[in-house]
């Protein structure tokens, strides 16, 4: 079984965004190739695009949590309210181990350039942000959410 959390870890590592690591973390379960899940998940990072609006890293594993258990059928009010439940029930495991979904938040006590331009990689880069913490809580989170919902 794949490590989605350490996967999720390594991915951010190799410079994908925490959307990106996250989403592309799953690509075992989801069936989508590395590169398709990269490009779905790219606008994602940095809180939207460096906007710093909801955490990359929540916005990956939602995007995973859609592919294995979303709905499609937009007259089916059921569905529609059970997924909704699993993203609250994701964001309520999130908040509680993070304080907030919200980037900037997340990255309060954090010096962060603003701009379209990412901050080039580096250790004291990893040292200084929660980002790899982020992405590895979210991958866990997704784990257990799906074992959670395949044990129904």
């Amino acid at each position: 079984m794949t490590d989605h959390a350490a996967r999720a870890e390594d991915l951010f590592r190799a410079g994908y965004n925490c959307a990106q690591a996250v989403a592309c973390a799953f690509c075992d379960v989801t069936g989508l190739e590395i590169s398709a899940a990269a490009r779905m998940a790219s606008s994602f990072g940095g809180g939207m695009g460096r906007l710093r609006e909801v955490c990359g890293a929540v916005s990956g594993a939602l995007l995973v949590l859609g592919l294995c258990l979303g709905y499609d059928d937009p007259e089916d009010p059921a569905a529609k309210a059970r997924h909704y439940r699993l993203v609250q029930e994701f964001a309520r495991r999130f908040r509680a181990e993070t304080g907030s979904l919200i980037c900037r938040e997340l990255l309060k006590d954090t010096p962060t350039v603003p701009g379209e331009t990412p901050e080039p990689r580096s250790e004291a880069f990893y040292r200084r942000r929660p980002c790899l913490r982020l992405v590895r809580l979210a991958a866990q989170i997704t784990d257990a959410l799906l074992a959670e919902q395949n044990a129904d």
